[in-house]
């Protein structure tokens, strides 16, 4: 099964950035990476960059940080290199061999794979994939999808969501140490998803189309509850793990 990337980042790309659930998830992750403790060199590899939105700010927030984002689409590199000018920006398959310069074998301090995995046929040979550009110790943040699809989902390509369970397994299967996993966003993150259940494959219509003021207005209301979702329990649809690239020999 193949995603048709190109065309989604061209319809999408506006109304994704506006997804007031992009903004929490990225509150999410540089909690997880938790940078501002980092005093030597910070090489974050992004996996799954799409069309750059947290490799801008993760760049605004962290200035001397060193970025290369890898991503399928050749349409979302290139939105994330004119987002991003001082970034490096690969187009790789994670289903594959990394095909990326040997410059970056175990070059990566910390590595970000956010919202990937749910698109991938095989999450734990495409987390293998990328160990081989990862420096011993290196830390990884994921966060995937938890709780029930809806038509959206389904139209850009979500093969399946995730249990806290399925996501541990997965990154033990691949070779990682499992730091810390946490189900955030509850109660409000998971009623801003039952919501876009709701809205069925009128979602889909409407992503593509300049945002009505209801959406715009509902977009506003979810911005501040998430402000109230608690980030430490199982509960919430939104799964975030922090792992570790072993300092062992790689087997």
């Amino acid at each position: 099964m193949t995603d048709d990337w190109e065309r989604h980042w061209s319809a999408y790309a506006d109304s994704n950035a506006l997804n007031p659930a992009q903004a929490y998830r990225r509150e999410l992750i540089f909690r997880g990476l938790d940078l501002d403790h980092e005093s030597g060199p910070i090489r974050l590899l992004e996996l799954g960059c799409g069309q750059g939105e947290l490799s801008a700010e993760l760049k605004r927030r962290y200035p001397r940080l060193e970025l290369v984002g890898l991503d399928l689409s050749q349409k979302g590199i290139e939105i994330a290199q004119a987002k991003v000018p001082s970034a490096v920006f690969f187009q790789q398959d994670l289903a594959q061999p990394m095909r990326i310069s040997e410059r970056y074998r175990g070059w990566a301090t910390h590595a970000v794979c956010s919202e990937v995995l749910e698109h991938l046929d095989d999450p734990t040979g495409a987390l293998r994939n990328v160990r081989s550009r990862l420096a011993p110790g290196a830390q990884l943040v994921i966060t995937v999808p938890a709780g029930p699809m809806s038509a959206f989902d389904k139209h850009i390509g979500h093969r399946a969501h995730f249990t806290p369970a399925r996501l541990r397994r997965i990154l033990i299967e691949a070779g990682f140490e499992v730091r810390s996993l946490v189900g955030a966003g509850f109660p409000f993150f998971n009623l801003y998803r039952l919501t876009v259940i709701a809205r069925g494959r009128r979602l889909i219509d409407d992503a593509g189309c300049k945002l009505p003021v209801s959406a715009k207005a509902a977009i506003w209301a979810f911005t501040r509850l998430f402000r109230l979702n608690k980030s430490d329990t199982l509960r919430g649809w939104q799964l975030m793990a922090v792992a570790v690239e072993p300092t062992s020999t790689r087997g």
